[in-house]
């Protein structure tokens, strides 16, 4: 059976006048409905999907929606409830009894006016050659509405797109995003591994020389955050309009980043047949304590974003990728072995207090971690020992 990466392609509408209106309707009168459906589903202790739609299907479509439409919020809502499961599960909201927690299981979930609307084949239909979607709304079907992208994406969504795409409005403009289910590369048996240093300094360190600086990215954030602040503390109309204007600069410039150094990386693997050691970075900012200037660092790096880029553009390229237990693999010596904390003698410099190695401190964990892969790929791997007859 072939396996898939599933790509997501966001595509930007360019309505007429009168079609933005249907469409801006169409989303807050799902939302609305989104909002009761849940509380429904509240008072009721959050029943099945099937029970769920038993209770609210007909109001639904008394409401105006179509049949398509009516499914698609009961199942959105029913998933946000999932979502919200599946944290507090996690102890991602807070331990029991917290206040947090408390509000969010006795609480009703609520939809954002301009939430996404998700649409199947049924109500959502895609003209690639003439660059046009027909479209359902609350006003009725709205034909040949423009959109426009890239001739890349435009090929992946004629070659690839499946199931449903998501309506959102954004800063008042409109974008379909498509989910695409492209064919995994066959994985191939790498020859070695290259271990991959993640970090705020240094965004990424192979254990074959490249670094990726964190600097510009860091310099890049500073300034937004000034800015931020400068136009907040104003507080004039043209101060909001341009803080509007630059809403989510900063994340796509992030993402763009994370982009590039993915493929980096990933090329690197696949030109000389090597596998990829990622550190396992889940909880680590639960884990490490920092000092309160270090905090907005910490928490505005993508952490898992860069590891998510690599894996995606890994499987693409049949590339193996393997994670590792991170531990103290920026206090051991990558030659002799020894693990002592003293050995990290500051931010960039590693000095084994054992053989005297002298490396670059990220280097010299990037190496640890690509031991560690290849030890975790053989075990993993299935034995070539011919069967005993």
């Amino acid at each position: 059976m072939n396996t898939v990466v599933k790509i997501v392609v966001q595509v930007k509408l360019i309505p007429e006048a009168d079609q933005a209106t249907a469409l801006l309707a169409t989303l807050h009168t799902a939302n609305e409905a989104a909002n009761w459906v849940s509380a429904v589903a509240c008072e009721r202790g959050v029943p099945r999907e099937y029970e769920l739609r038993r209770h609210t299907y007909a109001e639904l479509r008394a409401r105006g929606l179509g049949a398509q439409a009516a499914q698609h919020i009961i199942k959105k809502t029913r998933d946000a409830y999932t979502t919200l499961k599946a944290n507090i599960r996690a102890g991602n909201l807070g331990k029991p009894g917290s206040k947090r927690r408390v509000k969010a299981e006795t609480k009703p979930i609520t939809f954002r006016r301009e939430a996404a609307q998700p649409y199947d084949d049924r109500c959502l239909s895609w003209q690639y050659d003439a660059q046009t979607v027909s479209i359902w709304t609350t006003a009725g079907r709205v034909k040949n509405v423009r959109f426009a992208c890239s001739p890349d994406a435009l090929k992946m969504l004629r070659e690839h797109r499946q199931g449903e795409s998501d309506l959102i409005e954004r800063d008042g403009v409109f974008y379909l995003i498509a989910t695409c289910d492209v064919p995994e590369a066959e994985q191939y048996e790498p020859d070695h591994f290259i271990g991959v240093d993640l970090g705020i300094v240094n965004i990424a360190t192979t254990s074959t020389g490249y670094q990726a600086a964190g600097r510009g990215l860091n310099r890049h954030r500073k300034r937004q955050l000034d800015l931020r602040r400068k136009l907040q503390a104003k507080g004039t109309k043209s101060a909001k309009r341009l803080l509007k204007k630059r809403n989510r600069r900063e994340q796509r410039h992030a993402a763009n980043t994370n982009h590039i150094i993915a493929k980096t990386i990933v090329t690197e693997a696949e030109r000389t047949s090597a596998g990829l050691s990622l550190e396992e970075l889940k909880g680590i900012r639960q884990r490490v304590r920092l000092r309160k200037p270090q905090r907005v660092a910490l928490h505005s790096w993508a952490f898992a974003q860069l590891a998510d880029f690599i894996v995606y553009q890994a499987r693409r390229a049949g590339v193996p990728v393997v994670f590792v237990d991170p531990a103290y693999t920026s206090q051991q010596c990558c030659g002799c072995g020894h693990i002592d904390k003293m050995n990290r003698a500051s931010q960039a410099r590693f000095t084994c207090r054992n053989c005297g190695v002298v490396a670059h401190a990220d280097r010299n964990a990037s190496r640890n971690i690509a031991r560690k892969g290849e030890a975790v790929w053989t075990a993993g791997r299935e034995s070539r020992v011919p069967a005993t007859p």
